[in-house]
């Protein structure tokens, strides 16, 4: 049977780091409390777009980049299951790399709490997600020299639409991403019927989308990767 997987690229946020990708929404929050909170989808300009109704102007995007910064430093604590995962990735030799649509020094500042390195995949020229350059420039830096068995594994939709139009193997997060959104204490204290909700919602969305696999976060990986794994033996492709 082929390995489970050839490469990994994570998101940072809400994958990761972050439970919940909380520091788009906490920073847009803190930056303008008197807007009524909107759903989060694109880069962070589009989302403050979205939320002013309107262009941003040059001193909105500076603040709200120095915000998310701040923010970032607020939010760099592991998801469940990362740790162990990064370390058996690092100790097999398995390529990984993350990437985020966070501006460079936010990301920066998330990925402090990664307990092994991984390489950070900068992708300033890329097109926004849902296009699939960054997925690709990834792969590139890691070395990759083919597709078959390369997955990306993210919370977020977008990302996981790039990761399908590279041709890559998806693997989603509902618990942990965006579309649910909760806070680490926030879900903890959500009562069982309200997490099963959000948590089926989030993964029927992600699979109507097209994603492989579905799991809550990172500590539940392992039986994804070992059935990605299987289809690849029976010589299905993503």
């Amino acid at each position: 049977m082929p390995s489970p997987c050839t490469a990994l690229i994570f998101q940072l946020s809400g994958c990761l780091v972050d439970f919940g990708a909380r520091t788009l929404p906490v920073a847009l929050q803190r930056l303008h409390p008197e807007r009524a909170p909107q759903p989060i989808a694109g880069t962070p300009r589009q989302a403050l777009e979205a939320l002013l109704d309107k262009p941003a102007t040059a001193a909105q995007l500076q603040a709200l980049e120095q915000m998310l910064g701040q923010v970032a430093s607020e939010h760099a604590e592991l998801t469940p299951g990362a740790s162990a995962l990064l370390q058996v990735l690092h100790g097999n030799g398995t390529p990984c790399a993350w990437l985020d649509d966070l501006p460079a020094d936010a990301s920066l500042r998330l990925a402090q709490a990664l307990p092994t390195p991984v390489q950070a995949v900068t992708t300033r020229q890329a097109r926004p997600w849902p296009a699939p350059d960054s997925c690709w420039q990834a792969l590139s830096q890691l070395g990759v020299e083919r597709l078959d068995g390369c997955i990306v594994v993210s919370g977020n939709p977008l990302l996981l639409q790039a990761g399908l139009n590279a041709g890559c193997w998806t693997i989603g997060l509902a618990a942990c991403g965006p579309l649910c959104g909760q806070a680490p204490a926030d879900w903890l204290a959500l009562g069982a019927g309200e997490q099963e909700r959000l948590r089926a919602e989030a993964t029927l969305q992600l699979y109507r989308l097209g994603v492989h696999s579905v799991v809550d976060h990172l500590g539940e990986i392992e039986a994804s990767l070992d059935d990605i794994g299987m289809r690849r033996h029976k010589g299905e492709k993503p």
